[in-house]
C-alpha cells in the first residue's frame, strides 16, 4: 500500500529502504525499533543487536546498519551525560577505546565493499556470537594487573565486530560484566564506549556515502517508535523477571540469526 506523502519525503524514504516507500516496509521499520526500544527499556542495552538483524530482513545490512545512527548516538550520549561518569571512563578504558574506535574504522571501509549478501550472513554470525557471549556468564573477576592486555584486546575485537554489524555491545557487556563494576559505573562506562565506538563508526559511513540525507531522515524519525519501545519496557521491569526476558530474548535472537543465514 502507498502512502499520501510529499514527493520529496517519499523520495527520501525510498532510498533509504531501497525500495518504494510503502506502508507495509515503514511499519515494519517502525516494529523493529519499538522491539528493540522495549528491549533496551527493559535491560538497558541491546539496542542495535535486536533492530539490525530484524531489519536485515527486510532491507540491505548496510542501509540497516546506516539507520541505526541517530538512536544509537542520541541514547548513548544522553546515558553518558546523565551517568556522570565520561572522565571515569576514559580514563579507565582509554587503551579500550583506542585500538576499538581504529579497528572500527578500518573494519567499516572494508566490509561496506562486500556484496550484500555476503553482509548479511556476516550480520547473522555476529547475531550468534552475541548469543553465546551474552548467554555466558563469567564466574571470576579480571585481575587489575591484567586489565591493560585485556582492555586492548576487547577494544580491538570489539571495533571489528561494531564495525561489521554495529553490534560491539555483546563483547563489551560481557568483560564490563567480569570487571565487576558497580551498576551506576556499569551504565556511565559502557554508554561512553558505545558512543566512541559508534562515531566512527557513522562518521565512515557518511564518508563513504552510505549515510546520507535520507537515511538520516528515517533514522530521525525512528527515534519516535524507539522511544515508545523503551517506555514500554520500563513500564514491563516490574513485571517480568529479567532472567525469564533474557531466555526469550536469545532463543529469539537465535531465530533471526538463523534465518539470516538462510534468507
Amino acid at each position: 500500500m502507498t502512502l499520501d506523502l510529499p514527493a520529496p519525503l517519499a523520495d527520501a524514504l525510498g532510498v533509504a529502504l531501497g525500495q518504494p516507500a510503502s506502508l507495509g516496509p515503514l511499519a515494519m521499520v517502525a516494529a523493529a525499533f519499538i522491539a528493540g526500544g522495549l528491549v533496551k527499556g527493559l535491560l538497558g542495552v541491546g539496542l542495535p543487536l535486536v533492530i539490525v538483524p530484524l531489519l536485515a530482513l527486510i532491507i540491505p545490512s548496510p542501509k540497516a546498519i546506516a539507520l541505526m545512527g541517530m538512536p544509537i548516538l542520541l541514547s548513548n550520549l544522553w546515558q553518558a551525560l546523565d551517568g556522570g561518569h565520561i572522565r571515569y571512563a576514559m580514563r579507565r578504558f582509554v587503551w579500550l577505546l583506542v585500538p576499538m574506535v581504529v579497528a572500527t574504522a578500518l573494519t567499516v571501509r572494508m566490509t561496506l565493499g562486500l556484496p550484500v549478501s555476503t553482509l548479511n550472513i556476516m550480520v547473522a554470525c555476529a547475531v550468534l556470537l552475541a548469543v553465546v557471549l551474552l548467554a555466558w556468564q563469567p564466574a571470576s573477576a579480571i585481575a587489575p594487573a591484567h586489565e591493560p592486555r585485556w582492555n586492548f584486546i576487547v577494544g580491538l575485537l570489539s571495533g571489528a565486530l561494531g564495525g561489521v554489524s554495529s553490534m560491539m555491545g555483546p563483547l563489551i557487556i560481557s568483560y564490563l560484566v567480569a570487571l565487576r563494576l558497580p551498576r551506576e559505573q556499569f551504565i556511565g562506562s559502557i554508554s561512553v564506549i558505545y558512543l566512541a565506538g559508534a562515531l566512527p563508526l557513522f562518521i565512515s559511513m557518511v564518508a563513504l556515502g552510505i549515510l546520507g540525507w535520507p537515511e538520516a531522515i528515517l533514522s530521525t524519525l525512528s527515534l519516535a517508535p524507539m522511544f515508545i519501545g523503551m517506555s514500554a519496557g520500563k513500564r514491563l521491569r516490574s513485571h517480568v523477571s529479567e532472567a525469564a526476558f533474557r531466555k526469550l530474548l536469545l532463543g529469539f535472537l537465535t531465530l533471526v540469526g538463523v534465518m539470516l543465514l538462510v534468507k
